[in-house]
């Protein structure tokens, strides 16, 4: 449990604590977390939670990380996406002297991964390069993953703000045969200080009080990453020509 990076203040997250008032997708969202504990090993998907900030994702999702943890002894690690990528980035100091698959390996090796806020981190080739080599090598492996995510997962490609312009269409395909996708809403926990009851989180729920949405991101920045998914881009400029955003080379190269 003490390698599983868990940070303090969810320490104490599982199932059994979380506030649970009536709302429909929450329970299905909850019965389905429970579930894959209960059969872990012997899953055939991940989780991936979507919903607005605030609604207890990163709780559910360290739950069924701990409680499988303590049931079973696997090898689980948790990240904050934002946090992974800077430390693997720290990896192309000279100073730190830290290779970049010893940051890697471990993350891509994990029996069970939780990556938390999946697209939070700002659009970069290098950045979906490095997200695309773990989650194809976790696929590849069969090794299942959580994943929490503020953006929805909406069809239409023309929405600069979904999960799939943020991630990348490779990604986000691959995501939907990895993982269940469970997508709720709810009030936002936070707004009710360190204490909420489960009174007040139903209160207002049925008085229509959901948690916002996240604001529009740069629309430069998304238009960035729709043009870099050009299925003709490659015939416009060969790929080895691309200047990436960080020294180091790309993800997995030595």
């Amino acid at each position: 449990m003490q390698d599983a990076r868990i940070p303090p203040r969810y320490a104490k997250c599982d199932l059994s604590n979380f506030l649970r008032y009536p709302n429909e997708k929450l329970q299905v969202t909850l019965a389905r977390a429970a579930k894959f504990i209960d059969d872990f090993p012997a899953v055939t998907k991940g989780l991936c939670l979507v919903g607005p900030p605030g609604i207890g994702k990163t709780h559910i999702a360290v739950g069924a990380l701990r409680q499988t943890i303590l049931k079973t002894g696997a090898r689980g690690l948790f990240y904050d996406v934002r946090e992974l990528l800077k430390t693997i980035r720290s990896t192309y100091n000279p100073v730190v002297r830290t290779a970049e698959m010893d940051v890697l390996r471990p993350v891509m090796e994990a029996e069970l991964l939780v990556l938390d806020d999946v697209g939070a981190e700002k659009p970069s080739e290098w950045v979906e390069e490095t997200m695309n080599l773990i989650v194809n090598t976790r696929y590849n492996e069969r090794r299942p993953t959580i994943i929490t995510t503020n953006y929805d997962d909406t069809p239409d490609d023309s929405n600069l703000d979904s999960l799939k312009v943020r991630v990348g269409f490779r990604m986000h395909s691959r995501l939907h045969e990895m993982c269940e996708f469970l997508q709720y809403e709810g009030p936002d926990f936070r707004m009710l200080g360190p204490d909420p009851s489960a009174e007040e989180l139903g209160i207002l729920w049925k008085g229509g009080r959901k948690s916002v949405a996240l604001p529009p991101r740069s629309r430069g920045q998304a238009r960035a990453q729709l043009r870099d998914n050009d299925p003709l881009r490659s015939l416009k400029q060969p790929r080895e020509a691309r200047e990436l955003n960080w020294p180091g080379g790309k993800a997995g190269r030595g």
